[in-house]
């Protein structure tokens, strides 16, 4: 390019300006800040602000081209001059003064953890917070931080066979490694299902329009479900029957022995209801050795 073709920029008054120089590295960085979409505004913009002023222009120029003042762009020249790239970044802040103390934090975790609120199961954020003076978000806050959830509630059974170790060894291992031809089966009952059904057929669902059935239904008593659940396949054998007495486990013991093939054996695996484990039930599996 001639001299006669090299753009001009209008002169600049005052000091001159200290130079400003971009290694390759630096420069990289600078637009990889302009290009990227997940840059904020104002670190893309000095990254505009330290590019423009390397090519040479001055600051008045590229304060009137990005439309910003003179100060701010002299303000990341100089902070690029003294620190590099780092010194484009936000500095730390330190945030708003905190405002709820130790004490009351302690106050907060100790309430909830070792005692009940009046006239209520458990405490609740609002209740709390009217207890302790702090927000409810601020409680929220706490208990998210020490993993406290006052809502929820687990259940455990502590069992006092002598031998739940090797029972459940025993059934773990059927589950994970069962037997080479064998079926381990899982077997419970649902009871007091309830038989219903709706007062007017169900209406199909339609482009635009959901499945529709009336809000009322008749009932048809209660009936029971016997299933087997093939844990290897997913196959499940079931059988309903009215009540579930023994001897309707035995009738479902009798549709199982027909369901699986001859040649394979077969491991139940089911609780300790009385059912299970009645002399009629004794007799048929002693019947049954497989």
């Amino acid at each position: 390019m001639s001299d006669r073709e090299r753009p001009t920029f209008p002169m600049e008054r005052g000091r001159p300006k200290a130079t400003l120089v971009v290694a390759e590295p630096d420069r990289e960085a600078l637009l990889r800040w302009v290009q990227r979409r997940s840059s904020s505004n104002g670190l893309a913009q000095r990254a505009r602000i330290v590019l423009r002023c390397s090519e040479g222009v001055t600051n008045v120029a590229v304060a009137r081209e990005l439309r910003i003042t003179n100060a701010t762009v002299g303000k990341w020249r100089q902070r690029f001059i003294a620190r590099g790239v780092a010194g484009l970044l936000d500095e730390p802040r330190c945030g708003a003064p905190r405002r709820i103390t130790d004490e009351q934090v302690e106050t907060v975790v100790v309430r909830t953890l070792e005692t009940m609120p009046p006239a209520a199961t458990h405490w609740s954020t609002r209740r709390m917070a009217a207890r302790s003076g702090l927000s409810h978000a601020s409680v929220r806050r706490i208990w998210r931080a020490f993993g406290l959830q006052p809502h929820r509630v687990e259940r455990f059974k502590l069992s006092s066979d002598p031998q739940l170790v090797e029972k459940v060894r025993d059934i773990v291992g059927l589950y994970f490694h069962p037997p080479a031809h064998a079926l381990v089966l899982c077997v419970d009952e649902k009871s007091q299902i309830q038989a219903l059904d709706r007062t007017q057929p169900i209406l199909p669902m339609a482009p635009g329009m959901p499945e529709r059935r009336t809000h009322d239904y008749r009932r048809h008593g209660t009936t029971s479900l016997f299933a087997a659940l093939d844990i290897a396949t997913g196959k499940v054998i079931g059988q309903l029957h009215r009540r579930h007495r023994c001897s309707e486990f035995r009738q479902f013991l009798d549709r199982i022995d027909q369901a699986v093939p001859a040649a394979l054996d077969v491991h139940l695996i089911c609780d300790n209801y009385a059912t299970h484990k009645t002399p009629t039930i004794q007799r048929w599996l002693a019947a049954h050795p497989r």
